[in-house]
């Protein structure tokens, strides 16, 4: 029988996890052809969501607890949650209880279907108004850094089979991008519609700071195109400059008297226009250069500080 590995990375979910592992429970006896486990990666949560993980795990059979040493992000979660899976279908999803575990039916159906990755697709977010904001750009990213195709919708709750999860895990580096590991290993993912609910306790964990960090790393990481629109840009402001000064000359000989001194305003225009490019440009290739040294130093994606639960058990 085929087991499916559910994977959450929690933070400040202290009151939301019990919910979560109990829908699982109830929408897997519904399913009976698959087995079941579940990875609870406790992200460095300032709260007592370890300790909420610790029990849950005394109570069930079926869960491994993973305790990080600091806080590493959700990415990192995950990929941390992906080397202790043993499933042939792997499944993750929220820890607030906003992605519907009850529906998890639909996602495997679409992996029996034949897709490699099923992502849950939201008619209706219950998300804040900056949160929906934050999507819209990482789609906007996803689709012009990445080559995600338009009509793909992409979440947080998704399914996979085994072979994608052990390719994403042949990335070593610091900064994993989950969703540009999926995009770059198979073009067999499909949408299935799913309802999205109002979080039921606390609030999430991406702040504007996080948000952006994610964005930057996700087009850092996985594409070079940052680095052509620099190049092309600066090849435009190159040209833009060579025909004003042609022009400049023109006028001066032909428009304006010899001895009259113009332009002043248009060259400090000038000059802070191409000095804030050059910055710019600067700035996105020492990016690119400080992420290499940093891999190159092998900084680790995570660091496990304790497991509780199912494997810990096992190798005891």
């Amino acid at each position: 029988m085929e087991m499916i590995s559910f994977v959450i990375p929690c933070y400040r979910s202290a009151a939301t996890l019990p919910g979560v592992i109990r829908e699982i429970q109830e929408s897997m006896k519904t399913i009976d052809s698959y087995t079941y486990e579940i990875i609870l990666v406790n992200d460095c949560s300032p709260d007592d969501t370890f300790e909420t993980i610790r029990r849950l795990c005394e109570e069930n059979e079926n869960i491994t607890g993973i305790s990080l040493a600091k806080n590493f992000g959700q990415h990192s979660a995950l990929m941390a949650g992906f080397h202790h899976v043993r499933g042939s279908l792997i499944v993750c999803l929220d820890d607030d209880g906003q992605t519907p575990a009850c529906e998890v039916g639909k996602l495997i159906a679409g992996i029996e279907e034949g897709a490699d990755v099923v992502y849950a697709k939201y008619n209706h977010k219950h998300h804040s108004g900056f949160r929906n904001f934050g999507s819209h750009i990482n789609e906007l990213m996803t689709r012009v850094m990445l080559g995600k195709p338009k009509n793909l919708y992409l979440s947080s709750y998704f399914a996979a089979r085994r072979f994608v999860v052990e390719e994403m895990l042949r990335y070593e580096y610091a900064y994993p991008y989950v969703i540009g590991l999926v995009l770059r290993t198979t073009k067999n993912i499909v949408n299935v519609e799913v309802n999205h609910r109002d979080r039921e306790a606390g609030e999430s964990g991406y702040t504007l700071g996080k948000l952006l960090a994610l964005w930057f790393n996700g087009f850092t990481a996985f594409s070079v195109k940052p680095l052509r629109v620099a190049t092309v840009a600066g090849t435009i402001c190159a040209l833009c400059g060579f025909a004003y000064g042609i022009y400049t000359i023109i006028k001066k000989i032909f428009i304006q008297p010899p001895d009259l001194v113009i332009g002043f305003s248009a060259l400090m225009s000038v000059i802070v226009f191409m000095g804030g490019m050059l910055m710019l440009m600067m700035g996105l290739v020492g990016e690119y250069m400080g992420r290499m040294y940093i891999s190159m130093n092998n900084s680790p994606q995570f660091v496990i500080r304790e497991i509780v639960g199912k494997e810990a058990k096992e190798e005891e």
